[in-house]
């Protein structure tokens, strides 16, 4: 039986937390399941577009875990994720719009995040937003 006098610890994902984590992980779900099928029907038509969605896809999954994960490890690995992520998608987004030959079709980054409503964008921007403000929240 708990002790009714000691206070139940509190989850590390509230909120915008909960929200966060769900839209990293259906974008995780989306940029894997698009760059297996970009490299596996059609790699040579498209090579760096489609590993850049590869790499996109494994930056989303460590992103998701990092953020669910407990620790110091875990939080550093989510700054240092999420800060790749966004530096990525500023510097594939740029590129796209300045040099479109670069790629032929789209990354998930593309166009900052185009194909995907510019959550691609937006998304890295709110990570470090939270990672900032729930700082030393749960140890």
């Amino acid at each position: 039986m708990a002790d009714p006098t000691t206070a139940p610890a509190r989850p590390r994902l509230r909120g915008i937390g909960v929200v966060l984590v769900a839209v990293y992980g259906i974008l995780a779900l989306a940029a894997t399941g698009r760059s297996v099928v970009q490299i596996t029907t059609k790699f040579e038509e498209a090579p760096l577009a489609y590993v850049l969605s590869a790499l996109a896809a494994v930056v989303y999954i460590l992103a998701t875990v990092s953020l669910v994960a407990r620790g110091d490890v875990w939080r550093n690995i989510a700054w240092i994720t999420i800060s790749f992520e966004l530096v990525g998608v500023l510097v594939v987004g740029a590129l796209s719009l300045l040099d479109p030959a670069l790629f032929p079709h789209d990354t998930v980054w593309s166009v900052f995040g185009r194909g995907y409503v510019f959550i691609p964008l937006v998304l890295p921007i709110l990570g470090l937003w939270w990672l900032a403000a729930h700082r030393r929240q749960s140890a």
